[in-house]
């Protein structure tokens, strides 16, 4: 049964997706032509995405003859912001990257905008090549929650997060690369005392609440994620876990590891520190290695998180069908191509991770580190998500709370009771 949170919502795009109707003509369903395939994703072209989707599109042109693709490339944003009324007219695509998660994906699937893919999905081995980790982001309940249900999506790609250091640095102060946390905070201190703010930080987007999450996972198990992340049990934001994960920040902040003034950094520059020099570690996504190995003008490797079962990371954004796709057998086949070795292998070559390569035809050495550390977590099940995604609007109450953590003008007692407000406010009753 849907709660009232989930009706309101409901109500809410259905009456937009009228709206849009209105304007646009009474049909609700795609052209179908046979002969063209509609395409939206939002993977610049340079990245690693980018360039296996184009690559992707010339296979598919080649197999199929006389067949076009029509291809338009749409902002993450206007996407994320317009795809309830788009999917509800006569403009929706064949086939559309969408992001994951229940209050994205998960949402539209349960308003029936999108197609079950479940079908396709074993009658064309989809799922059999992806782990379970990364496959929990393509299934949702008739509530639109991850982890069970119908496939309304196939992840395109996969993302985690990890350690980046500046080799050249660690070298410079005489640091060896952490293996262990404790060593990993000996560095740390040692960066201070010669001045140097050991971690690029962000307190105005993701990267700072993701610190914070990925200490509170060095402490948590996988029930904890399943009771936080799929609401499979209570979310106490004072347990041992959470409570860790917030005292030590705090402490990192006071002890220098973490600078103050990081509280108004955006993730963009905190990024572009560290691929200048400026910061020796930084941990954040698997999006960010492209750039740092084209931009870095230093050594640097990566790590996985030192002692610790879980990390963030989950299955990319999702291959959608919409509902009213007038061509889906053709997206059916694009979405084939893209799960191809060919197309998985390129993409992995160029620096993206991906979930059905083969190993062996990765050729650059820290790709390579980029993979074999991802497929090592998907086997010990160690993907745990990331901390905004249980409730809509909950990234908001994580930057602002997290941000007075790094100002100190709150303690993390006051930081927990803040996200089990707003978390107890947003989660579904189950």
């Amino acid at each position: 049964m849907l709660t009232e949170r989930r009706r309101v919502v409901a109500a809410a795009v259905v009456l937009a997706g009228s709206l849009l109707m209105t304007s646009c003509g009474d049909s609700d369903s795609g052209s179908s032509d046979g002969r063209t395939l509609k395409l939206w994703h939002y993977e610049g072209p340079d990245s690693a995405m980018g360039a296996a989707w184009n690559e992707a599109i010339k296979e598919f042109e080649r197999t199929h003859p006389g067949v076009r693709v029509e291809f338009e490339e749409k902002g993450f944003e206007q996407i994320q912001k317009t795809a309830p009324m788009v999917l509800n007219s006569s403009d929706a695509p064949d086939l559309m990257e969408y992001n994951k998660g229940n209050a994205t994906a998960g949402l539209l699937s349960q308003q029936g905008l999108l197609t079950d893919l479940t079908a396709e999905a074993t009658e064309r081995g989809w799922d059999k090549k992806l782990s379970p980790g990364v496959r929990t982001t393509s299934v949702y309940d008739a509530d639109g929650v991850m982890g069970s249900g119908k496939w309304y999506g196939v992840p395109n790609y996969a993302e985690y997060t990890l350690v980046y250091y500046n080799k050249d640095l660690f070298e410079k102060y005489g640091i060896a690369e952490p293996k262990t946390f404790a060593e990993l905070t000996a560095a740390m201190d040692r960066f201070v005392e010669e001045g140097v703010t050991p971690l690029a930080n962000a307190g105005a987007e993701y990267m700072a609440q993701q610190y914070l999450y990925q200490l509170a996972l060095s402490k948590a198990d996988r029930s904890w994620v399943d009771a936080y992340e799929q609401y499979e049990g209570e979310t106490d934001f004072h347990d041992a876990a959470w409570t860790y994960g917030a005292e030590t920040f705090a402490d990192w902040v006071r002890k220098g590891y973490i600078a103050k003034t990081s509280s108004s950094t955006k993730a963009e520059d905190a990024g572009v520190s560290f691929m200048r020099g400026k910061a020796p570690i930084m941990f954040s996504g698997s999006w960010w290695f492209g750039r740092v190995e084209a931009e870095a003008a230093f050594d640097w490797g990566t790590f996985l998180w030192p002692d610790a079962h879980l990390t963030l990371g989950s299955g990319g954004n999702l291959w959608v069908v919409p509902q009213g796709a007038g061509n889906k057998e053709l997206a059916y086949d694009f979405i084939d191509i893209t799960m191809s070795k060919k197309i998985q292998n390129l993409l992995g070559n160029k620096g993206g991770v991906p979930v059905a390569a083969d190993a062996h035809a990765i050729t650059d050495p820290r790709a390579k580190t980029l993979i074999a550390d991802f497929n090592a977590l998907s086997r010990q099940d160690g993907l745990a998500f990331y901390p905004d995604w249980p409730v809509p609007g909950f990234y908001d109450v994580l930057v602002s709370e997290t941000q007075k953590l790094i100002t100190g003008s709150a303690q993390p007692d006051a930081y927990l009771d803040a996200l089990q407000e707003a978390y107890d406010k947003g989660a579904p009753k189950r």
